[in-house]
């Protein structure tokens, strides 16, 4: 039984340009729906209801988005535009998808479990790349997928690209051999001297190597003039 889809309402929008700022304040969020075959539109909807969503939709989840009276059209958040210190939306782009056509997304990776290298060798698990480009029909997507690190025993294992387990119907377009993930080791510590001491020390072998009154050390040899 295919999964419901969550729905997104909104409306046409006619403000453009920084006039949007008003739409902001009245917590309403611009957008622009664009895809194969039709002509770029700018909407508008409800900032909190599309921060709900995120929050419970995965970064590939496809959204079916009503836009007044118009049949419900499946789209994919494709660019969300972030305040950068509120970190609120300001704008989104969302992408019309035909279900028949498959398109290429990033797909995040996960880590799961804990690797030997770090448990009893004392590594860092180190993520390389955290996601990875995957083509697949719009209903297929993968919203993340993961990996164990299990098998990562020393320092020379790594995860690879072809190590993830990428859902049937999708197809990895990444790399095989990029490395997603691998332990690094510890890194060795170096006793930094102080330069007070390291002069201390430089004066005393200077001392020890000329000797009392200046003579030169015992065994040593001399010319005689």
């Amino acid at each position: 039984m295919p999964t419901e889809r969550p729905t997104l309402a909104a409306v046409h929008r006619d403000v453009t340009g920084k006039r949007v700022a008003r739409l902001r304040r009245d917590g309403l969020l611009p957008a622009v729906v664009y895809g194969h075959g039709l002509e770029s539109d700018p909407v508008q909807l409800d900032t909190h209801e599309f921060e709900l969503l995120r929050r419970r939709a995965g970064p590939n989840a496809l959204i079916d988005l009503k836009v007044d009276s118009k049949k419900p059209l499946p789209v994919l958040v494709h660019g969300v535009q972030i305040h950068p210190v509120t970190r609120r939306p300001l704008h989104i782009d969302l992408f019309a998808v035909r279900m028949t056509e498959e398109i290429v997304v990033d797909v995040p990776v996960r880590t799961v479990g804990i690797a030997p290298a770090v448990d009893m060798l004392n590594g860092t698990l180190t993520h390389v790349i955290d996601h990875v480009r995957v083509r697949a029909l719009p209903d297929q997507l993968p919203q993340s997928i993961e990996v164990s690190v299990e098998d990562l025993v020393d320092f020379d294992a790594a995860v690879h690209a072809r190590d993830l387990p990428i859902p049937e119907g999708a197809t990895l377009l990444t790399d095989p051999d990029e490395i997603v993930a691998r332990v690094l080791p510890p890194r060795v510590e170096v006793e930094e001297v102080a330069p007070e001491a390291e002069a201390e020390e430089e004066g005393a072998e200077g001392e020890a190597a000329e000797g009392p009154e200046g003579e030169a050390p015992p065994g040593s040899e001399t010319s005689e003039s």
